[in-house]
C-alpha cells in the first residue's frame, strides 16, 4: 500500500503544502496566504496562529485532493522562514506577535554586540559578515531592553519551525539549521553558551536542540483533529527554508550549490567543512547533520516585484479580467530593449498604463 509524507514550506507570505509518496511523486499541493503587519517603521510581525491555521487548512486540503486515508500518512515536516522570534510564556502561549526575519528594529543592539568583540571588522572576520538589526541575537537583546516584561515572562523563545513543532506535538525544541542563524556552535552542535551570556542574554531561555532528521514528537489529539490526521503521526525536525531549498534542489553532496529566488534570494553551497565565511558569506548548519552550508543572501528579491505591483499596478490587481498581474508585468518588460537604461515609472502609455523613462525624465514627464 502506498504511503505518503506531508511537507510544509511556511514562508513569509503564506504556507505551501505538498503531499508526496515514498517514490517522490507529488500527489497534491495547496497554498494559504497570511498577512505581515508593520506596526512601526522597520518592524515586521506576524501572528503565530496564522501559520498554524495555514498548516492545518492546507493539510486537510491536500489529503482531500489526493483522496487518501489519514492512516497512510507516514509523517509531517516543516521547513520555514528563519530568524523568527516567538516569546513563549509559562502558560505555553505566545506573549506577543512574532518578530519575523524582515524586521529590522535592532540596529543599535547589533552595533553594540559587534563592539563587544572590539570592532565590527573583527566581528565580521570571525563570523563571516557583520550583523544588522534584522539578525536574531540583536532582536532578542532589543526585546530584553525595550519589552522587559515580555523578556522576563518568557520561559523560552521559539522560531517559526519550533512554534509549529510545539503546536503539533506539545514539545518545545529548536532545529540545528534554524539555531545556526542565531548562535549555534557548528562543531559541538550546541548553543554558543558563553557568547550568549557575554552578549547579555539568558541561556535558560534557549530551548533544547534537535536535528532535522530527528523525530521531534507526534501529533497530539488536538493537533491531529485540526489537521485531519491520526493522533501519533510523527513530526520530524525539519528546518529552515534555506537548507530545505538545498535538499529540494538536489544540492546535497560536497560542493553542490543552488540558487533560490523567492521573497528573498540566496546562493548556497553544501560542504562537510565548517569554514569561516568571507565578505558577507556566512556558514550555517545544513539539513544534513554532517554538513554545513555557505550562504550568501539578498534580503529582498521577489518582494521587490510585489512592491512594484502594489505601487504601479494597483488598478490591474483590482481588475478581475487580469488573473496574473505578474505575467502582465513580464509582458511589459519584454517590450523594452535590454540595457535600455530605463529606470523610473510614471503613468503613461505602455500596454498596462505605465511609461518607463530614462534618468532626468521627470522634466519630460508631461510630454
Amino acid at each position: 500500500m502506498t504511503k505518503y509524507i506531508i511537507a510544509h514550506d511556511v514562508g513569509t507570505g503564506g504556507n505551501k503544502a505538498v503531499l508526496v509518496d515514498t517514490r517522490g511523486k507529488v500527489c497534491a499541493t495547496a497554498f494559504v496566504p497570511y498577512p505581515i503587519h508593520y506596526p512601526h517603521p522597520d518592524w515586521a510581525e506576524q501572528q503565530p496562529d496564522h501559520w498554524w491555521h495555514a498548516v492545518t487548512t492546507t493539510t486537510r486540503q491536500i489529503v482531500e485532493q489526493a483522496g487518501i486515508q489519514s492512516r497512510d500518512v507516514l509523517c509531517m515536516v516543516f521547513t520555514t522562514q528563519m530568524l523568527g522570534i516567538v516569546p513563549m510564556g509559562s502558560n505555553n502561549q505566545p506573549l506577543r506577535p512574532a518578530i519575523i526575519w524582515l524586521d529590522a528594529r535592532a540596529p543599535e543592539q547589533a552595533e553594540r554586540i559587534m563592539r563587544k568583540f572590539l570592532h565590527r571588522k573583527i566581528f565580521a572576520a570571525v563570523a563571516g559578515a557583520e550583523i544588522s538589526g534584522k539578525d536574531g541575537m540583536p532582536k532578542l537583546l532589543w526585546l530584553k531592553e525595550n519589552e522587559p516584561q515580555v523578556y522576563q515572562a518568557m520561559s523560552c523563545f521559539l522560531d517559526v519551525n519550533g512554534y509549529l513543532i510545539y503546536r503539533a506535538t506539545g514539545t518545545m525544541a529548536f532545529e540545528w539549521s534554524c539555531a545556526s542563524a542565531f548562535a549555534l556552535d557548528l562543531k559541538k552542535k550546541d548553543w554558543l553558551r558563553s557568547i550568549i551570556r557575554y552578549i547579555g542574554l539568558d541561556i535558560e531561555k534557549f530551548p533544547p536542540l534537535i536535528r532535522s532528521i530527528d523525530r521531534a514528537g507526534a501529533l497530539t489529539t488536538e493537533a491531529a483533529h485540526e489537521c485531519g490526521l491520526l493522533k501519533g503521526t510523527p513530526i520530524l525536525g525539519g528546518g529552515g527554508d534555506a537548507t530545505g531549498a538545498a535538499v529540494g534542489a538536489g544540492a546535497v553532496r560536497e560542493g553542490d550549490g543552488h540558487i533560490y529566488l523567492g521573497t528573498s534570494a540566496w546562493v548556497g553551497v553544501v560542504t562537510h567543512k565548517t569554514p569561516t565565511g568571507r565578505h558577507g558569506v556566512v556558514c550555517i548548519q545544513s539539513a544534513d547533520p554532517d554538513k554545513t552550508m555557505l550562504f550568501a543572501e539578498m534580503e529582498t528579491a521577489g518582494a521587490c516585484l510585489k512592491w512594484i505591483a502594489d505601487q504601479f499596478y494597483r488598478a490591474e490587481q483590482a481588475d478581475p479580467n487580469i488573473p496574473n498581474v505578474y505575467a502582465l508585468m513580464d509582458q511589459d518588460v519584454e517590450k523594452l530593449p535590454p540595457g535600455s537604461d530605463l529606470c523610473c515609472a510614471h503613468p503613461g502609455s505602455t500596454g498596462s498604463g505605465h511609461r518607463l523613462l530614462t534618468p532626468g525624465c521627470e522634466a519630460r514627464s508631461s510630454t
